[in-house]
């Protein structure tokens, strides 16, 4: 025993096509839940529009959903013991579905802000339960394509949701950002309650622990108003930011100090004291921030400054998926036979290297010159996920995996957001940077503002136009210096992942017939 994946099979176990129906289920749950992360933030001037709201205020709908699904993520542990993994999986799908089509229906943004709010309290135990039942239902010998699966969901997701959300945008209207989600719940929970109450497993009726609550949504709700306002606020030049920098910092502290002395903590922090696990959720915390600010910069760089709509900003944006789906299966077998941190050694290395070559961009590249690095960036994201998260979770105790699950992926979330914000602010300062430096270099001896006076230019206009060629090689340059500083970023995470112990239970094919 001991291995998460060497589970003892109930009576008539799911299999072939029915198996793989179930794993679709469980991936698309977890898709839709990641999908809502990003796919609001191309729609908030549309939304705020339509309801009568700043752009400002219209950023609530992204805080909120964020902030509540941070605080339900890493309780899943503790539902699954104290309701069931597949009861509070199923109740949680319907309520993202119920919830989905309030937030269409909302009026006002108070309305909107409130269903968004329990639209990420369902959503956050999706994705940690779904990657739980996963290795609940798959045989050992396919586990390795079940995470596989799941991972691309994960990967893939936060790609789309901009490209979907500018979509129905552009062509409907927003509500139906939300509504869309409707049939997919609604089918997902039927489908997860016929297919999956057989592996339901006992209950545990732990008591419930409100201090250790009352204490993560203090602190994870204080953390997250900081990265989501900081820049607006600009940072701690706020009182505000600096007030709830230092509830989040005290937050924190007494929450760690409650639960690692709670006999029934409501957040499981033991599991960090398997070494393999808290060296994978190291890595992934990493690697998944580097990732996932270049991703947020792209789209903003191409709509900004290279002159792409949203659309073709998303299409461009999508190419990283095209390969990571076709090298996933690959992935997924080499990661049942090998030691799975030199496939994660290669997966990050390759992201950083990548990303190093990302750092030589121009202005005047074309389509393919800027969509290539992002289609071969593919190949190495399965090897970076699909592995990691393997041994991150065969690390630690079967009883112990829902719990994993659930701190790995608010860990996972959080490093996302604060990358957000970490990599917008910097990329905003190095622009001012690089322009100052620019000004004070560029048409030193004022010829080149002669020869557009002289071409008929007044001399306001031959200064903004001066003023925009500095500002987009400002931009340019900047984008490149937030390039090298992700491709670094890669380099540690990839060799952070050497500080784990050679994996002992890995996923063992001939292991399942005694199951």
């Amino acid at each position: 025993m001991g291995n998460p994946f060497d589970h003892k099979q109930p009576l008539q176990p799911l299999q072939g096509g029915m198996l793989w129906l179930a794993a679709l289920v469980l991936a698309a749950a977890n898709f839709v839940a990641v999908l809502d992360m990003t796919i609001a933030n191309v729609s908030v001037p549309s939304i705020a529009g339509g309801l009568g709201a700043t752009t400002s205020q219209g950023t609530w709908v992204i805080t909120s959903y964020a902030v509540a699904e941070a605080i339900t993520v890493p309780l899943t542990g503790w539902l699954a013991n104290r309701f069931g993994a597949v009861r509070v999986f199923t109740i949680s799908m319907g309520a993202f579905g119920l919830f989905s089509a309030l937030c269409g229906l909302a009026d006002s943004l108070g309305l909107l802000v409130l269903a968004r709010i329990f639209q990420g309290l369902a959503g956050g135990p999706l994705m940690p339960l779904s990657q739980t039942l996963l290795l609940r239902i798959f045989p050992a010998e396919k586990a390795g394509a079940a995470i596989g699966l799941w991972s691309m969901t994960t990967l893939i997701a936060p790609v789309l949701g901009p490209i979907l959300g500018g979509y129905l945008c552009d062509n409907y209207s927003w509500p139906w950002i939300f509504w869309i989600n409707l049939p997919i719940a609604v089918a997902c929970a039927w489908a997860a309650w016929r297919l999956l109450k057989r592996y339901e497993e006992p209950l545990q009726r732990n008591p419930f622990d409100l201090t250790g609550l009352v204490l993560l949504i203090v602190w994870v709700g204080a953390l997250q108003l900081v990265l989501d306002e900081g820049k607006n606020l600009d940072w701690f030049a706020s009182i505000e930011i600096i007030t709830l920098s230092i509830v989040a910092v005290i937050g924190f502290a007494a929450f760690m100090i409650w639960e690692l002395h709670e006999d029934h903590p409501v957040v499981d922090l033991r599991v960090f004291r398997h070494r393999g696990f808290s060296v994978s959720v190291l890595t992934i915390s990493l690697a998944f921030a580097a990732f996932f600010g270049a991703n947020v910069l792209t789209p903003q760089w191409l709509q900004g400054y290279m002159g792409y709509t949203p659309t073709e900003a998303g299409h461009t944006t999508a190419w990283t998926g095209v390969l990571a789906i076709l090298v996933a299966p690959m992935a997924a077998g080499m990661s049942m036979k090998m030691d799975a941190r030199k496939l994660v050694f290669f997966g990050v290395m390759w992201l950083g290297a990548i990303t190093a070559w990302r750092t030589i961009a121009t202005t005047d590249m074309t389509y393919w010159d800027i969509a290539l690095p992002l289609l071969l960036l593919g190949v190495g994201l399965p090897f970076f996920f699909v592995p990691l998260s393997g041994l991150a979770l065969s690390s630690v105790e079967p009883k112990e995996t829902a719990s994993a699950a659930g701190l790995m992926n608010f860990l996972r979330t959080l490093s996302g957001a604060f990358a957000t914000s970490l990599i917008t602010t910097m990329w905003d300062d190095k622009t001012t940077q690089n322009h100052a430096e620019l000004v004070a270099i560029s048409d030193p001896g004022g010829v080149t503002h002669a020869q557009m006076i002289n071409q008929g230019m007044s001399p306001d206009m031959a200064n903004q136009m001066l003023d925009r060629l500095i500002t987009s090689q400002s931009v340019m340059l900047a984008t490149n210096q937030i390039m090298a500083i992700v491709a670094a970023a890669f380099v540690i995470a990839a060799m952070a992942i050497w500080l784990a112990p050679k994996p002992t239970r890995s996923i063992d094919p001939a292991a399942s017939g005694g199951h």
